[in-house]
C-alpha cells in the first residue's frame, strides 16, 4: 500500500485540500450565528470522507471493470436516473429547487455524482466508437444517454446542472475529433434550442436573471442583486482584502449565498487580490496536473476519463467564476472545493480519485485501446 500511495499525485490532492481548506474559513467567517460553527463541522466532515473516499477509489478500485463492462456502467447510470426520478416523490425542495434526498441529518444531491457517472460513461463509449465518429448516430446515442437526465434536471429545476453535463459532452466530443459538418449542425441546433427554451421551457425568474445579466440595472433589488452584491465584495477586497473576521457584504449577510455560489466573491472580500491569484494558482494547479494524467495514461479510455473529469471541474468553475465577475447569468452552480455542500465536495474527490486511479494503473503499464 505504501508503494501505491507513492504513486498519488500529491501535487493534485493538496492543491485541491488548500482550496478545501480555504473554503472551510470563509465558510465559518461568512455566518455570524450559532449555524457557522455546524456548517464548519458538517464541511470538515464531509472533507474527511471525500480524501477517505479518495484514497480507497485510488488504491482499490479498477477501471478497467468499468471499461471491460459495459453491464457495469449502464447499471450505475440507470440508478442514478431512478435517483433523479424519485427525488419527485421523496425529495427535499430547497429555494425553490427538488434536488436533495434528506438523510441522517444532512442532505445527499444526486447529481452531483451523475456529473462523474456521465464522464465515465461518454469515455467508455468513444473509446469504442471513436473511429466511427464520422457516423451521426454516435453522436444522437452519446446525446440521449445526456439528454435523458438533462430533461429530469430540468424539472427540479437546475439548470446550472444541465449545462455542465452538456459541457462533458461536448467536450469530449471535440476530443474524440468529430467532423466540422456535424460540429457546426450542432451549433445550429444548440441556438434552435436556446430559442426554444427561451420561449416555451424556460420560467418567467430564469429569464428574468438573464434580463438582469444583459441590464443590471433593470431589477437592482431583485434578479440583479446576487450580482451587484457580488461585484460590490470583489471590489472592496481591494489588494489585501479585509480579512475573515471583518468583511462585510459576506459576513453580515449582503451578500446572499456566501457559503454556495458566491464563495467566490466572500473569499476575494476577505483576502482580496492577493487571495484571488492564489485561488487561480490552485485552480491551474490542478488543471495541469489533470492535463498531465491524462496525457501520460495508457489508454484510450483513461485517457478520455481524465479530460471528461477536467472538463467537468474547470467547466463549473468557469462559470462560478463567470456568474461572481457579473461576466455570465447567475444560473445557481458551486465552485469545486470551496463551496459548502457534502455532495459536491465528496464528489470532487470521487473525481481525484478517479484520476488518481488512472495515474496508478497507467504507471503498471495497463494497455488497452
Amino acid at each position: 500500500m505504501l508503494k501505491e500511495l507513492k504513486k498519488i499525485d500529491w501535487i493534485l490532492v493538496i492543491s485541491a485540500a488548500i482550496l478545501t481548506a480555504i473554503g472551510i474559513i470563509s465558510i465559518f467567517f461568512s455566518l455570524q450565528s450559532k449555524d457557522s460553527l455546524l456548517l464548519f463541522k458538517k464541511q470538515l466532515l464531509f472533507f474527511v470522507i471525500g480524501f477517505v473516499l479518495m484514497l480507497a477509489t485510488a488504491l482499490y478500485f479498477d477501471l478497467r471493470y468499468i471499461r471491460q463492462n459495459s453491464v457495469l456502467i449502464l447499471f450505475i447510470y440507470s440508478l442514478c436516473i431512478i435517483s433523479l426520478g424519485l427525488l419527485f416523490v421523496f425529495g427535499l425542495k430547497i429555494k425553490g429547487m427538488t434536488g436533495w434526498f434528506p438523510i441522517f441529518g444532512t442532505t445527499i444531491q444526486p447529481t452531483e455524482f451523475l456529473k462523474i457517472v456521465i464522464a465515465l460513461l461518454l469515455a467508455k463509449y468513444f473509446t469504442i466508437r471513436h473511429i466511427e465518429m464520422y457516423r451521426v448516430r454516435h453522436l444522437l446515442i452519446s446525446g440521449a444517454y445526456v439528454l435523458i437526465p438533462s430533461v429530469l434536471i430540468f424539472f427540479q429545476p437546475d439548470l446550472g446542472s444541465i449545462i455542465i453535463l452538456w459541457a462533458i459532452w461536448l467536450g469530449i466530443i471535440l476530443i474524440a475529433e468529430v467532423k466540422l459538418k456535424h460540429l457546426a449542425a450542432i451549433f445550429v441546433l444548440g441556438i434552435l434550442l436556446l430559442f426554444f427554451a427561451w420561449n416555451f421551457l424556460l420560467h418567467d425568474y430564469q429569464k428574468e436573471r438573464i434580463s438582469s445579466f444583459i441590464n443590471p440595472r433593470l431589477n437592482p433589488s431583485g434578479q440583479s442583486y446576487q450580482a451587484n452584491q457580488s461585484m460590490i465584495a470583489i471590489g472592496s477586497g481591494k489588494l489585501f482584502g479585509k480579512g475573515f473576521q471583518n468583511s462585510t457584504q459576506a459576513n453580515y449577510g449582503f451578500l446572499p449565498e456566501a457559503q454556495t455560489d458566491f464563495i467566490f466573491s466572500a473569499i476575494a472580500e476577505q483576502t482580496g487580490l492577493f487571495g484571488v491569484i492564489i485561488l487561480f494558482s490552485l485552480y491551474g494547479v490542478i488543471f495541469w496536473r489533470i492535463a498531465k494524467i491524462a496525457l501520460s495514461a495508457s489508454s484510450t479510455f483513461y485517457s478520455l476519463t481524465a479530460i471528461a473529469l477536467g472538463v467537468l471541474i474547470f467547466a463549473q468553475v468557469f462559470i462560478n467564476v463567470g456568474m461572481n465577475l457579473r461576466l455570465l447569468p447567475v444560473i445557481g452552480l458551486t465552485i469545486p472545493f470551496l463551496s459548502y455542500g457534502g455532495s459536491s465536495l465528496i464528489s470532487m474527490f470521487l473525481a481525484l480519485g478517479i484520476l488518481q486511479n488512472i495515474k496508478i494503473n497507467s504507471s503498471k503499464g495497463y494497455l488497452e485501446n
